[in-house]
């Protein structure tokens, strides 16, 4: 009985309550009565319903419920919500099965009905079969080849084609195509059949019918590597792109007139990553205007493990290198002959003033496209039409496009990897909903067909869309730009969303810890981060947090959220932040300048 008094004390208790609040808002100077009535009849009414058999029977039912529960989530303490199948983070969790709005703080019990929501999403076995077969199999070769060469398991089960990973060995050998000059010396075939296709093997009664696709050439084509039409572009970005790798690629690096010049990347302490591409960009503009072909050497960012073999220490271990390896192999053979560099032949970096490298004047062979560029950025809610150092911004965002052109099997691995711990179980969830496993049965018992293998292939990875990428800097570079807080990021956030309410995803990047949690007040967000790194929490130099991280770490998780910020629909960030800008550039020469960009601040050129 004393579970019922209990619970016959909580009614009323809560009736008081109410009552209470009825006799605050009476303004008509009778309430208390009117209010103690009410109070004997409910507490009445509650006797009299808590003395019923059937109603004492369903109470101690319910609170036998309750602690069964309990028991249960006790048991379930050591579960570890970081590495469950989607390692974004518990608060990414609470945000998308709460909804709520800004301003909400879940309560306890909340949280905990939450929590049992989650655990019974991960234990779902067919999503969680599906997700854990790509995991596998991705543990083994992050390049997802396993995962597109064959359709069964380890334990001989069913693997569905992931939606949301690249065959990465595949895309390199595409690319490896675009990015030399054909037998006869001419342009890559551009021109050709996209991607896969130029790989279909085309019959003998295809080409006996008068099919001439081998004497297609790419003259007057424009490199693939740029998405979108030119009004989505910077201007006159496909010619520059084509230019840039025709200066860099001569047919014969062996000519005597073919000049060199070789640069190691920038290594001194304290640059970052962004200052390191911004370097390189005054380097490739300097070669360009001296025609000379750019080389370049020793790679510090990339001096680690996850490199191997000759990718160690060198661009090519993320992108595909600046020039071809014949230029690179005449270049450095020429570092040796004394006759170069009495003839001007070899320059390196160190021929060059720190001014010259940073404010080289920009090639002028294209005339003066940045003056025509499109006003699609905004501070402080205007719209900036000019700005000084238009040219720096236009050629550096064509410089880096050429730069990162192509990725490697390695920096594609880096992605696949992101992309599955991000999105990996709301694929395996879109895989199962669409019974895949039952529409596909016959055809996954023999080869693809033509379609899937040279057509479909050519999809890039599924990603959740609309997606935002907010980069939020702070830290130390409070001592060179304006430092804003995430609440500034997120009102700018709101305002995309206002304008385009389908979207409520968020690619946040940041370094610092304070950013992560004030996530979990924006409810309303799907936020996806890299959890699996250690975050900055008060204030140090961004040189001593990289060194905590180690060299891989610091330099693969900004590179895989920089790109991720490149594709993404939106972005948001810090015109102050040269890693920002560098991302705003690789927006623009990458079909998403009618994005447009909202900035936070304004940068020192503004």
């Amino acid at each position: 009985m004393s579970v019922y008094y209990l619970f016959n004390a909580e009614i009323t208790f809560l009736c008081d309550d109410n009552i209470k609040n009825h006799r605050a808002m009476d303004g008509n100077g009778n309430g208390n009565g009117n209010g103690k009535s009410l109070e004997r009849m409910v507490s009445l009414k509650a006797l009299q319903m808590g003395n019923s058999l059937s109603c004492q029977i369903c109470v101690i039912g319910f609170l036998c419920g309750v602690c069964l529960t309990s028991l249960f989530l006790a048991a379930l303490t050591s579960f570890d919500f970081a590495s469950a199948p989607n390692s974004t983070s518990t608060s990414y969790f609470l945000n998308a099965f709460t909804g709520r709005e800004s301003d909400f703080k879940p309560q306890a019990v909340e949280k905990m009905l939450i929590s049992q929501n989650i655990i019974a999403v991960r234990v779902n076995d067919p999503v969680n079969s599906i997700y854990s077969a790509w995991s596998a199999i991705l543990n083994k070769s992050n390049t997802g080849e396993d995962l597109f060469s064959q359709n069964t398991a380890t334990d001989g089960s069913k693997v569905h084609r992931p939606p949301h990973l690249e065959n990465c060995k595949s895309s390199s050998e595409v690319n490896r195509l675009l990015d030399k000059h054909t037998e006869n010396g001419e342009l890559p075939p551009w021109i050709m059949w996209k991607g896969f296709l130029s790989n279909y093997p085309l019959s003998t009664k295809d080409e006996q019918q008068g099919y001439n696709g081998h004497q297609i050439n790419s003259k007057g084509a424009y490199p693939p590597w740029i998405k979108g039409s030119d009004e989505d572009n910077y201007p006159l970005t496909r010619e520059v792109q084509r230019d840039i790798w025709v200066h860099q690629h001569p047919v014969n690096c062996s000519d005597p007139n073919v000049r060199f010049l070789v640069s190691d990347w920038e290594r001194i302490p304290g640059f970052g990553m962004g200052a390191q591409f911004a370097g390189m960009c005054g380097l490739l503009a300097i070669a360009i205007n001296e025609k000379r072909v750019l080389v370049t050497n020793y790679y510090n960012r990339a001096d680690h493990d996850g490199c191997k073999g000759a990718s160690r220490s060198s661009w090519s271990c993320y992108f595909f290198p600046e020039t071809s390896q014949e230029c690179r192999d005449r270049a450095f053979e020429l570092m040796n002959v004394k006759e170069a560099w009495e003839k001007g032949i070899i320059t390196v970096k160190e021929n060059y003033t720190t001014k010259q490298i940073w404010t080289a004047p920009i090639p002028r062979v294209w005339g003066s496209p940045w003056s025509y560029m499109q006003p699609t950025t905004e501070i402080n809610g205007k719209l900036i039409g000019y700005h000084r150092k238009m040219d720096w911004r236009w050629w550096r965002a064509q410089a880096l496009r050429y730069l990162m052109r192509f990725q490697t099997e390695y920096t594609c691995g880096l992605l696949n990897v992101a992309r599955h711990s991000a999105f990996g179980w709301e694929a395996a969830e879109l895989v199962h909903s669409a019974h895949v496993s039952e529409s596909i049965q016959d055809g996954m018992k023999g080869s693809r067909s033509g379609i899937e293998e040279y057509v479909w292939s050519n999809h890039e990875p599924w990603t959740p869309r609309p997606l935002l990428s907010v980069h939020v800097r702070m830290g130390d570079k409070a001592c060179e730009m304006k430092v804003v807080q995430f609440e500034e990021y997120m009102r700018l956030a709101n305002r995309i969303r206002h304008r385009f309410p389908d979207l409520n995803r968020i690619w946040l990047s940041s370094e610092m810890k304070e950013v992560i949690d004030k996530t979990k007040m924006y409810g309303n967000w799907k936020f996806y981060y890299s959890n699996n790194v250690r975050r900055q929490v008060g204030n140090m130099t961004m040189a001593v947090y990289e060194a905590s991280l180690g060299r891989e770490t610091s330099t693969n998780y900004p590179l895989v959220n920089f790109l991720m910020a490149t594709e993404a629909d939106y972005f948001i960030g810090a015109l102050g932040s040269t890693w920002c800008f560098l991302i705003d550039g690789m927006r623009n020469t990458g079909g998403k300048v009618m994005a447009g960009y909202l900035s936070v601040n304004k940068d020192r050129f503004w």
